[in-house]
C-alpha cells in the first residue's frame, strides 16, 4: 500500500519472525514485505526490496549481524538497519552502532518498545534499549564516569542554547521531543545539533555521546529510565 514503511526481518527462528511480523502490524503505517534466515538470503532480498528498514538479529547460520549490517549499509545507504537481538553485550552494541545500525533492541522488550523504536529509527533518529544504554556509554566513553572531566575549551565554545541541547541528544531525547521541551521547532534543533557537530569536530552521533560522556554532562541515572 502506497505510502507504507517497508521493513524485511532477518532471523533464524521463524516463530520469531512471525511474533514479529505480529508486532509490527500492529500499526498500519508499517509492512513486512520480507524476511529471511540467513545473512546471504537477507542482503538479496534486500538488495530487491529496498525496504525502509531492516530488523536484523546478531546470531545468524552463515554470518553475524553486525557484518550484515555493515554490507546492508553499504549496499543500500538509505535503508535503517536495527538489531532486535537476545545478545545484551556491550561490545556487540557499540559494534552493531559502529557497523552502521541505528537502534538496538532486546528480544526481552515490550512490543511496545519495539514500535517506539521501529518509529524513531524510521524517522531517522537513534535508539537503544534502556536496559543497556548506560553501560554501551560507559564504554564508548572509554573511561570510568568517576574519572569524567567537567569542562573542556571545545564545550565552552557552545552557546548555552547549544550546551544545553548537546546533553539532551546524549540522553538519546528525539528531535521533536527537544523541540517541544525547549519550545522551538524540530528543524531549529537540527541545525543546533549541526552548529554542535562542526563546532566540536564530530562527525557521527555516538562521537557526540562519547563526547559528552568524556566532559561529563550526560546525566547518567537517565540512561536507567
Amino acid at each position: 500500500m502506497a505510502g507504507k514503511k517497508t521493513i524485511v526481518i532477518v532471523d533464524d527462528h521463524a516463530l520469531f519472525r512471525e511474533g514479529l511480523k505480529a508486532i509490527i502490524c500492529r500499526n498500519p503505517s508499517y509492512e513486512v514485505v520480507g524476511e529471511a534466515a540467513r545473512g546471504d538470503e537477507a542482503l538479496e532480498t534486500a538488495r530487491t526490496l529496498k525496504p525502509h528498514l531492516v530488523l536484523v538479529d546478531i546470531s545468524l547460520p552463515d554470518q553475524n549481524g553486525i557484518d550484515l549490517t555493515q554490507q546492508l549499509r553499504k549496499s543500500l545507504p538509505r535503508t535503517r538497519v536495527m538489531i532486535v537481538s537476545m545478545h545484551s553485550k556491550v561490545d556487540y552494541i557499540v559494534n552493531a552502532f559502529r557497523a552502521g545500525a541505528t537502534g538496538f533492541v532486546t528480544k526481552e522488550s515490550a512490543p511496545e518498545r519495539l514500535l517506539q523504536a521501529i518509529d524513531l529509527v524510521l524517522k531517522g533518529e537513534y535508539f537503544m534499549d534502556s536496559a543497556v544504554a548506560q553501560t554501551v556509554v560507559q564504554k564508548l566513553a572509554g573511561i570510568a564516569s568517576d574519572q569524567r572531566q567537567l569542562r573542556d575549551p571545545g564545550y565552552e565554545a557552545l552557546t548555552a542554547r547549544e550546551q544545553e541541547i548537546l546533553a539532551l541528544l546524549a540522553e538519546g531525547q528525539a528531535l521533536k521531543a527537544i523541540g517541544d521541551r525547549l519550545c522551538i521547532s524540530p528543524k531549529t534543533v537540527e541545525n543546533h545539533r549541526t552548529s554542535i557537530m562542526r563546532k566540536l569536530g564530530l562527525h557521527t552521533h555516538f562521537e557526540l555521546i562519547r563526547y559528552a560522556a568524556k566532559v561529563g554532562i550526560i546525566d547518567i541515572d537517565r540512561w536507567k529510565e
